[in-house]
């Protein structure tokens, strides 16, 4: 989908205003979105930069759809002709980004989960960025401080068959290689919204903690994938597991606590960025990918009332 043109929220004059592409893996309705576009124009603090989006919608549209949407950005590029372009996470790379390595147009990313070296862009001299690195060690930390555990923590995680998990995957491997008071007991990996109720249900009383991370990806009965919004309140109604992810959304809709990986420091880092490319003149093969190191922890009072866990106030 191709969004339509927007200025800059801040108010003031430039000479010449810079034209922004910015392609977004998802929907420009969904808060992570938001949060990441909102932080790239405060950080970009260009006052009459004009923003194109296109919305590649991977998480709810077919394969087909998303190559298609990919291919207007294509078109954009072509016949809108931007100074820059800003895409986020990590189909927006692959279906579109990775198309322009070595492009006299600078692009700058944020919330890319796979390492630049897994797109090419380490060897690109116009590709830069923000890496998404989600806050596991901190999740746990938190969830710790809410249910306390005098045993060694036993989890199951939770993915969908999005390609974007495995760079997710390999770095919690990673920690946990680092530690032993965390065993992962099982995988899941989903097919269905049928087979993840089985599934979950079967957990109950076999892991202290499930972390349900990647949940967009599940068909129903016709084909029509499950709304993660109704997996999580699946999960309220049906569950009696803690659970924990690293995005705000999912506390929101009811999963117990996160340690959040923070979408508008993502964009706004991207937003910088951004800035000393156009302004300052500096090229992107000289600002290295980085990721956002600030966290917000979350807890949702409901899901924890409801669990029957009474949270702390030194905690709070």
């Amino acid at each position: 989908m191709c969004g339509g043109v927007m200025p800059s929220a801040r108010a003031g004059a430039a000479t010449r205003p810079a034209r922004i592409l910015h392609v977004m893996s998802y929907r420009s309705d969904w808060q992570w979105n938001k949060d990441q576009l909102k932080g790239f124009l405060d950080g970009l603090a260009m006052p009459n930069a004009v923003v194109r989006i296109v919305e590649l919608d991977a998480k709810h549209a077919d394969p087909s759809r998303t190559k298609k949407a990919a291919q207007q950005a294509v078109e954009a590029m072509e016949s809108w002709k931007p100074d820059l372009v800003y895409t986020n996470d990590d189909v927006a790379q692959s279906e579109f980004a990775v198309r322009y390595i070595g492009s006299p147009t600078p692009f700058v990313y944020s919330g890319v989960n796979k390492a630049p070296s897994d797109y090419g862009f380490d060897r690109s001299s116009n590709i830069t960025g923000v890496l998404e690195r989600e806050h596991f060690a901190g999740s746990l930390n938190l969830l710790r401080d809410i249910k306390p555990m005098a045993h060694g923590m036993r989890i199951a995680l939770v993915f969908d068959d999005d390609p974007t998990w495995a760079g997710v995957g390999m770095r919690i491997r990673q920690e946990l290689a680092r530690r032993s008071d965390v065993e992962v007991v099982e995988w899941l990996q989903p097919k269905t919204f049928d087979e993840y109720k089985a599934r979950m249900l079967a957990l109950q009383d076999k892991v202290d903690a499930v972390g349900v991370l990647g949940i967009f990806r599940f068909e129903k009965a016709g084909g029509k994938l499950a709304d993660y919004a109704e997996v999580l309140r699946w999960n309220v109604e049906h569950s009696r597991l803690p659970d924990f992810s690293f995005w705000d959304t999912r506390v929101e809709r009811g999963t117990l606590c996160a340690m959040t990986v923070d979408g508008v420091e993502q964009g706004r880092l991207a937003g910088r960025i951004a800035r000393r490319i156009l302004v300052d003149k500096v090229p992107p093969s000289s600002i290295r990918p980085e990721p956002a190191a600030v966290g917000r922890p979350m807890i949702s009072l409901a899901r924890a009332r409801k669990l029957g866990l009474q949270i702390r106030s030194g905690v709070l």
